[in-house]
């Protein structure tokens, strides 16, 4: 809570589209032992695959987001640590889990092609260069108004370090063509897609660990996640 009302009214100066901007914020109590916050309305519905009307459009809207967030000062902003679960650290916190997920998926998935993008991922190195990120770019936090990206949300995970993680996004909601136009307007190298990869990798490793014996629409759309993570080469 300390960390989002500190940052957000700065960071929402200077970002494209609109983000929560904290009201007021709550104490913990005999009632509720935990802070908590109120925030300014932002109307609209949570993006899906499906109702994205211009997924070129959106690539590009995302994009320009996420360039103006990378490029705010960074040298204040908070490091990786529990308070964003790592993000914008190594891709090697969730080793274990992510290893341990594709054991459960032998001979439900062609886990040769999953251990080649998750090593690819290990070993592309990020420069040191500490940058903004949100942390959590999902389908969830991106509102849509008429199929149109209109806002970003939740930035309980933001934070500065590594942005690969806010690349993830790329496979686990933008379409081939989209994703191909969200790398060239960011300008990403082969180093920081190999550990957005990774981190798209390691997400929906486990969502499909969790979710074997589902067949409704969550699961159908991690294995059309999976497949776009290791069929796309970048």
């Amino acid at each position: 809570m300390e960390k989002e009302h500190r940052w957000l009214p700065e960071l929402a100066r200077a970002l494209p589209l609109p983000i929560p901007v904290p009201l007021a914020m709550g104490r913990p109590g005999a009632a509720y032992p935990f802070a908590w916050s109120v925030y300014g309305w932002i109307d609209g519905t949570p993006a899906t695959f499906e109702s994205v009307v211009d997924p070129i459009r959106f690539a590009e809207g995302l994009a320009d987001f996420v360039a103006a967030l990378r490029s705010i000062d960074a040298s204040q902003g908070p490091q990786p640590g529990k308070h964003n679960w790592f993000r914008g650290a190594t891709l090697r916190t969730y080793e274990v889990q992510a290893l341990g997920a594709l054991d459960e998926l032998r001979g439900h998935i062609d886990v040769a092609p999953a251990y080649e993008v998750w090593t690819q991922a290990l070993e592309a190195q990020w420069d040191g260069t500490d940058v903004w990120f949100h942390g959590d770019l999902a389908k969830g936090n991106l509102l849509l108004e008429d199929g149109q990206l209109v806002a970003v949300i939740d930035f309980g995970t933001c934070g500065v370090g590594d942005p690969a993680c806010d690349l993830a996004i790329a496979w686990t909601l933008l379409s081939a063509d989209g994703r191909d136009v969200f790398r060239k307007r960011l300008g990403v190298d082969d180093a920081t897609w190999a550990r957005g990869r990774g981190w798209a990798l390691w997400k929906t490793l486990v969502s499909y660990a969790n979710s074997l014996s589902e067949d409704g629409a969550d699961a159908r759309d991690t294995r059309r996640v999976l497949s776009a993570i290791l069929t796309d080469r970048g």
